[in-house]
């Protein structure tokens, strides 16, 4: 059976441009703690296989083994229905905003509903950037002590998946499916999003070009904050085609 059909029954958690091996073996370790081991790396800083990751992983190096490669954000989260992204730092960025434990609690309400979930970690130095918050649907904060709020990579999987197993234990299978149609995968809000940017560039609306690539930004956030379905972005793609179509008529 391939992976597309295979309901997850745990989130994927995502390291994104990790930049020391050591915590991508601790990150593993503190995941296997509590029973998570999908693990996505994205674009890692020391290359990959990360022979500093093994080492420090002792115990958990089948997540490594088995960890799934990704050249960028979209990539690795094509095929996901909802995405949490951790972040300490205030945003820009209009989003819900869920505590690690509210966090897994959707987390587990949406696995038993069919849907595939992410969970994004940026890398040491800064974290997430805009542009990768820009495509998840929510943020996981952290209530740390603002004079010193950044959190070490293996220390924020160790608090997400410590609240994902007390989670687990308390949540009742209910299925929350749609009739007749899915929720849009990550690969297929991407598309669109490309879509509209496009479209929209040749009209001239990204304007003036000093705010471009704000704009572009705020409009992939609006795609992120909406839960569409596979039905909601056809009907999108269409409507953008035939307005085109319309203005071409001529």
């Amino acid at each position: 059976m391939s992976e597309a059909v295979i309901k997850p029954t745990i989130p994927a958690i995502v390291l994104v441009r990790p930049q020391m091996g050591e915590n991508i073996g601790a990150a593993a370790r503190a995941m296997w703690n509590f029973g998570l081991d999908h693990m996505r790396v994205v674009a890692p800083r020391d290359g990959w296989p990360n022979a500093s990751a093994v080492a420090m992983a002792s115990g958990a190096g089948r997540l490594l083994d088995e960890a799934r490669l990704c050249s960028d954000v979209p990539d690795a989260l094509a095929d996901c229905d909802f995405v949490f992204a951790t972040t300490a730092r205030d945003r820009d960025l209009t989003k819900p905003v869920f505590s690690p434990e509210a966090a897994m609690a959707e987390t587990a309400k949406r696995i038993s509903a069919g849907q595939r979930v992410a969970v994004l970690f940026g890398p040491e130095r800064a974290g997430l950037e805009n542009d990768d918050i820009a495509r998840a649907n929510a943020i996981v904060s952290v209530p740390v002590n603002p004079s010193f709020p950044s959190l070490n990579l293996a220390q924020c999987v160790l608090l997400v998946g410590y609240e994902w197993m007390r989670q687990t234990g308390n949540v009742t299978a209910t299925d929350a499916g749609l009739a007749g149609t899915e929720w849009a995968s990550g690969s297929e809000i991407e598309h669109l999003a490309t879509h509209y940017e496009d479209r929209m560039s040749e009209a001239g609306f990204f304007f003036p070009a000093h705010k471009e690539n704000s704009m572009k930004l705020n409009l992939r956030n609006m795609w992120s904050r909406m839960p569409l379905t596979r039905a909601d972005v056809q009907m999108l793609h269409g409507m953008m085609r035939q307005m085109v179509r319309w203005k071409n008529r001529e």
